[in-house]
């Protein structure tokens, strides 16, 4: 049972509704009550969740506060996962992948890749994001063949 998190502590999905929450914490409170021998470090965690679950803008206020921390948990991740600036190739200086070259953006996201070949500012990485994509190579010329019947409509 992880002690920071309110809703875990009562057993309950952050979704749940006044009603759940109330019945998670009288069912818990009976089996964990220090009087028939529970701990009572337990309980009053348990009563402190509850003191904030159950109150509408204590709640409201906590979700908030626990978007934040997720979020932020989030983002440290992706910091950590970025590959080092000194990797070859083009570094985008743009969007989510800021600080990524496109060859290691290419091995963690290729769908990204390919919704910003179509972007104004991907257009002129193509040759770059085809190859570390893997198209091209196969026929020797670095080009995509698709792109020749794009040009051959217009």
């Amino acid at each position: 049972m992880d002690p920071s998190d309110l809703y875990r502590t009562l057993q309950v999905d952050p979704e749940a509704e006044f009603e759940v929450i109330r019945a998670a914490h009288r069912v818990l409170a009976a089996k964990h009550h220090p009087d028939i021998g529970g701990s009572a470090d337990l309980m009053a965690r348990i009563n402190g969740a509850w003191t904030i679950l159950s109150d509408r803008a204590a709640r409201a206020d906590y979700d908030r506060q626990r978007r934040l921390q997720v979020d932020g948990n989030r983002w440290d991740a992706y910091r950590k996962a970025r590959p080092s600036a000194q990797a070859t190739g083009t570094i985008l200086e743009f969007g989510r992948y800021t600080g990524w070259s496109i060859a290691a953006i290419a091995g963690t996201d290729p769908d990204y890749l390919d919704w910003l070949v179509r972007t104004p500012n991907g257009r002129r990485h193509e040759v770059e994001i085809d190859l570390a994509l893997g198209r091209g190579a196969a026929n020797g010329t670095g080009v995509d063949p698709f792109s020749r019947a794009k040009d051959q409509r217009h």
